[in-house]
């Protein structure tokens, strides 16, 4: 039962790790190219580090929804086969 469990969440972190990362990642990427951007022009714009970044994320989002959510939908599939497994069905 014990590993049933840490298969679970271990699959729970992966599933996690493979919808949000790729967005995550591309939000810090282009914060950071913004602020070096503004640290090297000595640019202060409060609205040139939220809209490029804002942008590239809801770019990336609409790029990787349909998969992310068939990796959702996968995840649930396995979640919902093992409840045998816990006596819950």
């Amino acid at each position: 039962m014990d590993l049933v469990i840490i298969d679970l969440a271990r699959d729970l972190l992966l599933t996690t790790i493979l919808v949000a990362g790729p967005i995550l990642v591309v939000g810090l990427v282009v914060g950071v190219g913004v602020s070096l951007f503004q640290a090297l022009t000595s640019v202060q714009e409060q609205t040139m580090s939220l809209v490029p970044k804002m942008l590239a994320v809801m770019v990336v989002t609409l790029i990787v929804i349909a998969p992310g959510l068939q990796l959702l939908a996968d995840f649930t599939q396995r979640i919902l086969g093992q409840l045998v497994e816990f006596g819950l069905s």
